[in-house]
């Protein structure tokens, strides 16, 4: 297996779509449908990479990715934002709350993987 990615995600269908590009590309993926899972699971695998949706229903992901960088243990981690706000200003709310990158959905399927190994290559991790 290759990189192990966390998606947090509360949308079942993104993460099956999610989980099956990034299958056939030997990712080891891990999923929860909500923020608290995802910290838990972010706890239980440190990942090499986060993707974080940022309309989650319990603690948005803004909220969940300060929350995260302020874990000792997860802070390195890389958190790119998966999100459908993609109005003026979204992408650089995504960064000030503390994510490494932004991919708007819907979801390229051609370029997701690229996207992933591009994150993970600049982190040290691809």
């Amino acid at each position: 297996m290759g990189a192990k990615i966390l998606y947090i995600e509360d949308n079942e269908a993104n993460r099956m779509l999610v989980r099956r590009i990034l299958f056939v590309e030997d990712y080891d993926v891990v999923e929860a449908a909500d923020g608290p899972t995802g910290i838990d699971l972010a706890r239980e695998h440190l990942p090499d990479l986060i993707l974080m949706d940022m309309n989650l229903p319990d603690v948005d992901g803004y909220e969940l990715t300060r929350r995260i960088r302020n874990i000792p243990e997860l802070q390195h981690i890389p958190i790119i934002a998966m999100t459908a706000n993609v109005m003026h200003g979204d992408r650089e709310k995504t960064l000030e709350a503390g994510c490494d990158g932004y991919i708007p959905k819907p979801i390229d399927v051609d370029a997701l993987p690229e996207q992933i190994k591009t994150y993970l290559e600049a982190k040290g991790r691809g």
